[in-house]
């Protein structure tokens, strides 16, 4: 099979989405893999090490014109053009952009495969987790930098200071994203508190991985009471393929001490704080009721190298198996089955369907065989 590999256009986005060990690999496996010229540099991966590889270099057409295009963020408005019935394998969030996108998918026929929404045997989302962990990671350490006096923050340093601890951090779902913004909290010296809905999973989490954090049952009245004197507030809420819901309300945020920070990780989704939008790494913030707001929709981009290595080692191997089986592993892949978010001309996934109020576009994957 053909598989191409474009520069991503994404404002400061340095991932590419093969490396040129996975490019090889592909190639040894009997593709032909064609790399968009420069795709890898900003992640440390040289054209010459492509060629190495066995990969061609061309250009963004050519990268589009292929059977499969393996990517890391969705299509732009200026991709759109390039939609043409091929399969595409990437981080697509459809039910938390600008229905623009999913419009254009089925319009031009494209089956679009997600890997936020590739399930494994165990429920589990083995494209999404890598992302999220460096995400989760990043959350808190925006938070900590933004909080800093000269970018109009409380001034408060999340840190033990003598032993004491200081900073409240707030963390809203204990998933992948609130684990890793949690870790990183507390290895800081913050005081962290962290909202789920499972008092079993709390309970096993605090007792293997964060016996320090404070857990508590997530409900209105409990995260109202508890941003009232926040310094960091992470919204890390995920409901698989679907749109987030606002769990935060502008009531709560206008209850927060000014120069506080929210880092909503959910915003690729939609958000799960009622005040946010999308905001870029070249304009990251915005301040709303006094609150800065980081809202950043590819967090990851800002450490391409980490971020390529650890999300093409969980992608590679279905890379391969949409390789070697083409079209037809979509429809009878139970795992890959899930990903698929449009298949000619329709919605397959009902959770982007819903998201999206597009329920008269969907029509199940399995009705495809």
């Amino acid at each position: 099979m053909k598989i191409g590999v474009p520069k991503e256009i994404k404002d400061q986005e340095g991932r590419v989405a093969v490396t040129p060990d996975g490019a090889r690999f592909l190639i040894q496996k009997g593709h032909q893999v064609f790399i968009e010229t420069d795709a890898g540099l900003n992640s440390g991966f040289s054209n010459e090490q492509y060629q190495q590889a066995g990969a061609e270099l061309v250009s963004a057409d050519a990268a589009w014109a292929v059977d499969l295009v393996v990517k890391v963020k969705e299509p732009l408005e200026f991709e759109y053009q390039y939609l043409d019935r091929q399969t595409i394998f990437t981080y697509l969030h459809l039910a938390g952009v600008t229905p623009s996108l999913t419009q254009e998918l089925l319009k031009k026929g494209t089956t679009a495969i997600a890997y936020e929404t590739l399930e494994d045997e165990q429920g589990r989302l083995p494209l999404l987790a890598p992302m999220s962990a460096i995400a989760g990671n990043m959350a808190t350490l925006m938070g900590a930098y933004y909080l800093a006096e000269f970018n109009q923050g409380r001034g408060v340093q999340l840190g033990k200071v003598l032993g004491k601890r200081h900073g409240k951090v707030v963390i809203i779902g204990d998933g992948v994203v609130g684990q890793h913004a949690a870790q990183v909290a507390m290895a800081m010296g913050a005081n962290v508190f962290v909202a789920g809905i499972d008092p079993v999973k709390m309970q096993q989490t605090k007792a293997s991985t964060l016996p320090d954090v404070e857990f508590f049952l997530s409900s209105q009245e409990a995260i109202a009471e508890h941003l009232k004197d926040a310094d960091l507030v992470v919204g890390a809420v995920l409901i698989h393929g679907a749109k987030a819901p606002k769990i935060v309300s502008e009531q709560m945020i206008q209850s927060m001490a000014k120069g506080a920070v929210i880092v909503d990780v959910s915003i690729d989704q939609g958000g799960c704080i009622a005040t946010s939008k999308p905001t870029s790494h070249s304009q990251p913030v915005f301040i709303k009721q006094g609150v800065i707001h980081y809202c950043v929709t590819n967090m990851p981009g800002a450490y391409p190298r980490t971020s390529t290595i650890a999300l093409s080692d969980a992608t590679l191997p279905y890379i391969l198996k949409i390789a070697d089986a083409g079209k037809a592993s979509l429809m009878t892949d139970k795992i890959l089955a899930k990903a698929v978010n449009t298949c000619d001309g329709k919605i397959t996934c009902k959770a982007v369907a819903e998201g999206l109020g597009m329920l008269d576009s969907y029509q199940p994957i399995a009705s495809f065989r």
